[in-house]
């Protein structure tokens, strides 16, 4: 699973790296917090492995794709701008809603008049309509998130072609900050353009050719996926089931299990689903797992509880910091925690990021690394993760260049490509650290343009 360097090799990387060390402390105390953020833009960064598919999107990139030449020639989506008390049309649906035309099509014209075609839509309304995909206002936290954004992306999600299309163009945005890998969760299916059932089979070839595509490759990211489950679902269970096999059958792109949804939904515990992973261990062989847990405000045992399905990546893991015999279990051992602090700040599960446990995780000699969660959502950029953890807790050279190379070391992703990876980010560090050590690492710091997101612009006030 570890990459093997020569003695030789090992002391010559180390060397460098306490060269740079020095070099890297007078760069993250003298910079100015835009020239940080241009230097932390330009680092090589490994993978996101914490990455919810259609939820990573912007808004911008779903408006943009959806009201194409290319879409248009093939569908047409609609959102809910307006409720008229249509007596079939449920009152609970959100603002914003997206549909696509066979779903409009079937509506009575009462509720038809509620809905626009985006391609309509005003310049104010495009705007409100940009902001219902974000939690960029105060006040808005996990319930505007979890029932009613998740809810809002609708069908754009479920058009396999334009998911493919909108997944490539999140590609092409990793790849200008220096990302490698990116491991998506995801459910193969979704609708096509007469309203029916796509098929896993279908939407995973539909996926599979897109990547395939000249501008894919061209990013230098390489994509691939997980099955994810909602958890708290009565059906959850006859979803692991099909997770594991399409996974054991499709192993060359889908590298793992994931299970998701909020878990102050107590329908979704871990140990409801001991007995289904215990009994799909009988058949199946090495499937990987990486599980949501401890994304809660309590205290409790929801880690402990998690690993003991199987898992061996933790996604978020808030709470472990209230297990201390789960910790000392983690400590050093094959487990990863998946640290996402913009999410954890923005979902108001860590309000303060100062007191988030991740720098405990990491000095505790838990492996942990940085991503982005469903980063479409926040409005943030993997840079955004790098600077909130370097600022905030005094990231040292070694820690910053451990985190990526642990993204990895334990993602999924097959050996050999995984090996392939580990070198190029090796060899991406060592450029890197030539670059700028340097007196003159200021004028180096002018050339990079970082393209600031608008949580970038919202929380340190950064303008192109």
């Amino acid at each position: 699973m570890f990459r093997r360097l020569t003695v030789t090799g090992l002391l010559a990387l180390l060397c460098h790296a306490a060269d740079f060390s020095t070099r890297y402390e007078e760069i993250r105390q003298q910079a100015t917090p835009q020239q940080l953020y241009a230097f932390l833009s330009a680092l090589p960064k490994g993978g996101d492995l914490h990455n919810h598919g259609g939820l990573s999107v912007y808004a911008s990139v779903w408006f943009n794709l959806a009201t194409s030449p290319k879409t248009l020639a093939r569908n047409r989506f609609y959102t809910l701008t307006e409720f008229r008390n249509c007596p079939d049309y449920p009152d609970s649906a959100p603002r914003f809603l997206n549909i696509q035309k066979a779903t409009w099509n079937q509506l009575s014209d009462c509720a038809k008049s509620q809905f626009q075609p985006l391609t309509d839509l005003t310049p104010k309304l495009k705007q409100e309509w940009l902001s219902s995909l974000y939690i960029d206002k105060p006040g808005e936290g996990r319930d505007e998130f979890f029932e009613r954004i998740v809810i809002r992306l609708g069908e754009l999600s479920k058009d396999p072609y334009l998911l493919a299309d909108a997944l490539v163009e999140n590609m092409k945005l990793f790849g200008a900050e220096g990302l490698r890998y990116i491991e998506a969760q995801s459910i193969p299916g979704g609708l096509d353009v007469n309203g029916n059932p796509v098929t896993p089979e279908e939407a995973d070839r539909i996926m599979q050719e897109r990547l395939r595509q000249p501008d894919a490759l061209a990013s230098g990211v390489t994509m691939r996926f997980q099955w994810v489950i909602i958890r708290y679902r009565p059906d959850a269970e006859k979803q692991l089931d099909t997770a594991y096999a399409w996974v054991a059958a499709h192993r060359d792109r889908w590298v793992g299990i994931n299970m998701a949804g909020r878990e102050d939904n107590d329908k979704g515990y871990a140990l409801r689903f001991l007995p289904e992973y215990r009994k799909l261990r009988r058949t199946y062989s090495d499937i990987p797992l990486s599980i949501h847990a401890g994304e809660k405000d309590n205290p409790g045992h929801e880690v402990r509880d998690t690993l003991l399905l199987g898992a061996t990546r933790i996604g978020h893991g808030v709470n472990l910091i209230s297990d201390p015999d789960t910790m000392l279990l983690m400590r050093g051992n094959r487990y990863l925690v998946e640290i996402n602090l913009i999410s954890n700040k923005v979902l108001e599960y860590i309000p303060d990021t100062s007191l988030h446990p991740f720098p405990e995780y990491l000095r505790f000699g838990i492996p942990v690394c940085l991503n982005t969660d469903d980063r479409g959502s926040w409005d943030s950029n993997f840079t955004d993760e790098y600077y909130t953890a370097v600022t905030t807790f005094h990231l040292t050279w070694k820690e910053l260049v451990d985190l990526g190379r642990n993204s990895l070391t334990y993602s999924f992703a097959e050996p050999a490509l995984k090996q392939q990876m580990l070198s190029s980010y090796d060899a991406a560090v060592t450029a890197f650290e030539h670059r700028f050590d340097q007196p003159q690492w200021q004028t180096e710091l002018q050339r990079i343009k970082p393209q600031y997101s608008g949580y970038t612009t919202r929380t340190w006030g950064f303008k192109q």
